[in-house]
C-alpha cells in the first residue's frame, strides 16, 4: 500500500471540517465523542478512498469502491447522530462495527491480490 501525501492531506482536511460541523451542529453532551468519533472513522475511510493506491490496479478500484461506500455509511450514520439525543455506549459499538468491518474487508481484498 502506497500513501500520497497531498491527498492524504486533503482527506485529513475533510475529515476535520465535517468533524466540527457535527460539534457545531449538536447539542446534547457528546459533542466531543461525536467530533472525535466521526473524525476517525471519516478520515480512515477518507485516506482510503484519496490517499491510497495498491500494487494491483483493480485491487486499488476495489478498495476505493468499498472505502467509499463505507465513507458514504459513515458520514450518514453521524449525521444521524449529530440531531438525535445519544449515549457513549451506543455510538462507540456502532463505529466500533463499522471500523472493524471496513478494516476486515479492505484487508481480504488485498489479502486477495485481484
Amino acid at each position: 500500500m502506497k500513501i500520497s501525501f497531498v491527498p492524504t492531506i486533503i482527506a485529513l482536511a475533510l475529515s476535520s471540517l465535517f468533524a466540527y460541523g457535527f460539534y457545531f451542529f449538536h447539542a446534547g453532551q457528546n459533542k466531543l465523542i461525536l467530533s472525535v468519533g466521526s473524525f476517525v472513522l471519516l478520515s480512515v475511510t477518507l485516506v482510503i478512498t484519496i490517499g491510497s493506491s495498491f500494487e494491483l490496479q483493480r485491487t486499488t478500484n476495489n478498495i476505493k469502491v468499498v472505502a467509499s461506500i463505507f465513507f458514504a455509511i459513515a458520514l450518514n450514520s453521524n449525521l444521524v447522530f449529530a440531531f438525535i439525543k445519544f449515549s457513549f455506549p451506543i455510538y462507540f459499538i456502532l463505529h466500533g462495527i463499522l471500523l472493524l468491518v471496513f478494516i476486515l474487508i479492505v484487508y481480504s481484498i488485498n489479502k486477495a491480490k485481484q
